[in-house]
């Protein structure tokens, strides 16, 4: 497998040959969204990333992000999934050579591509957050999702930042996101935030808590309930308590 189109036919077709029908109709209605997929477990799927990573890893960058778009563009829901692992496990090269290069073709791949959370937040937490680690810079560059009426952007300015979080990063923009998105309308965007207030949680559990207490009476019981979710029961008791009104 010499180039790009080669290396596509193969992987493409190595796909197609691992499609299970039962499986495909199980994973369409695994999510609410339209989605389209061969069907591809995830051990055989992981399986074929793996395989043709020994090759798309030689790729030059811009080759591989070409190859990557070809896989977005497929819409094909496996196909994305590779994109997003390879991209991940690429992320060492791509942010070397230009983190904000790197930066701006995930954020294009967000809000032209992603049509599904589990792309959402393949993307968003192991390309996006990966590169906010090593480029603390860009996270700024994430805020203006938050006003944007693609909810894959609102909740991938969450999820981005769920990996960093984890590490005890970026707590006040933490808070900042989360007060941004407290009684966003949408689900998903809901469940983000509360997800990353969790995660938030391992490295700043008090400060997690005091930032819940005052807004538990508007803060939508599912991300209240997510965020709380690594606390000690009687933390979570507190949280979950409705504050008794004011006379």
């Amino acid at each position: 497998m010499s180039d790009t189109s080669t290396l596509l036919r193969a992987l493409r077709a190595d796909l197609h040959a691992q499609a299970d029908p039962a499986h495909c109709d199980g994973a369409r209605a695994f999510f609410k969204e339209p989605v389209r997929p061969l069907g591809v477990r995830s051990r055989d799927l992981n399986a074929l990333i793996a395989r043709y990573w020994r090759t798309a890893k030689t790729l030059p960058p811009d080759d591989l992000i070409a190859l990557c778009d070809q896989l977005w563009d497929s819409g094909v829901f496996e196909e994305a999934s590779v994109a997003c692992k390879w991209c991940s496990r690429a992320l060492p090269v791509l942010g070397q050579l230009d983190g904000l290069s790197a930066f701006n073709t995930f954020e294009r791949w967000l809000s032209t591509r992603v049509d599904n959370w589990a792309h959402c937040d393949d993307l968003c937490s192991h390309c996006i957050g990966g590169l906010l680690l090593r480029f603390p810079e860009l996270v700024e560059r994430t805020l203006p999702w938050l006003a944007s009426p693609n909810r894959w952007l609102r909740r991938g300015a969450a999820v981005c930042c769920v990996v960093p979080a984890r590490r005890g990063l970026y707590l006040h923009h933490v808070f900042r996101v989360a007060d941004v998105l407290l009684t966003d309308e949408d689900d998903l965007v809901r469940k983000g935030y509360g997800w990353l207030l969790k995660d938030a949680s391992l490295a700043w559990p008090r400060e997690v808590l005091e930032f819940l207490l005052p807004r538990r009476s508007r803060m939508p019981r599912v991300a209240l309930r997510y965020a709380i979710e690594r606390m000690p029961p009687e933390w979570k008791r507190r949280a979950m308590q409705r504050p008794t009104p004011t006379k």
